[in-house]
């Protein structure tokens, strides 16, 4: 995965919360540290998304998305 944004930070997915819509995502990234987003039920089904995968927070300006490696 190559990206433009500079701080992508690696971690495990810890919970996925599904809503009507969007989900809330929560990943583990070390040193007692957890990152959320809130990214729409589409994406967390397209990037496999489930407690204890490997999974990016990237962080570009105010938003911040999920990627995962193929």
């Amino acid at each position: 995965m190559k990206l433009s944004a500079r701080n992508q930070l690696k971690g495990r997915v810890i919970e996925v919360m599904n809503g009507a819509v969007n989900a809330i995502v929560v990943i583990d990234i070390g040193g007692g540290n957890q990152i959320s987003a809130t990214i729409s039920l589409a994406a967390v089904k397209e990037l496999g998304l489930a407690p204890g995968k490997d999974a990016y927070a990237v962080i570009k300006a105010t938003s911040v998305m999920v990627g995962v490696d193929d």
